[in-house]
């Protein structure tokens, strides 16, 4: 009888695909926290669909997000929180509301959100709830003074 070369094969693949590391991942320093993942998946995946969704952007004249310089002016001690709460607006309110009658980008944003949630899960709690409630009550001022100076 002979021997069949699948399943060496078969084994070969498996510590190639175990002990290569993967294409594309990245780790993250954010503060306290240390995040691998596939920034470039998640780059080709939103290149593939942006300019057919920016196309779709009637409001111009506002940015939810500035210019990454603004990002990465976050001290390092709070990137981890903020990058979470992003990751959270988007997984909410961003991907779970988009529409759309195109079953490609359905996929790609689909795709994004799983990305998102992966990441999500890998960053710790920023404070406690409790730290966060005291925290935000006592930075009501600066909301309160900026919505004053709106015009």
């Amino acid at each position: 009888m002979k021997a069949s070369g699948l399943p060496i094969c078969l084994l070969s693949a498996a510590f190639y695909l175990f002990w290569t590391p993967s294409a594309g991942l990245k780790t993250l320093h954010l503060g306290s926290c240390v995040i691998t993942t596939n920034l470039q998946e998640m780059r080709s995946g939103f290149s593939e669909i942006r300019d057919s969704v920016q196309a779709k952007d009637e409001i111009i004249d506002i940015r939810i997000l500035r210019k990454t310089e603004s990002l990465q002016d976050t001290k390092p001690a709070d990137q981890c929180c903020l990058l979470r709460h992003i990751l959270r607006l988007y997984l909410d309110k961003v991907f779970k509301n988009y529409q759309t009658p195109d079953h490609h980008i359905l996929r790609k944003t689909s795709s994004l959100a799983n990305s998102f949630l992966t990441i999500k899960k890998d960053l710790w709690l920023c404070l406690t709830p409790q730290a966060a409630v005291v925290k935000a009550l006592g930075e009501l001022n600066i909301l309160l003074q900026w919505m004053e100076e709106m015009k």
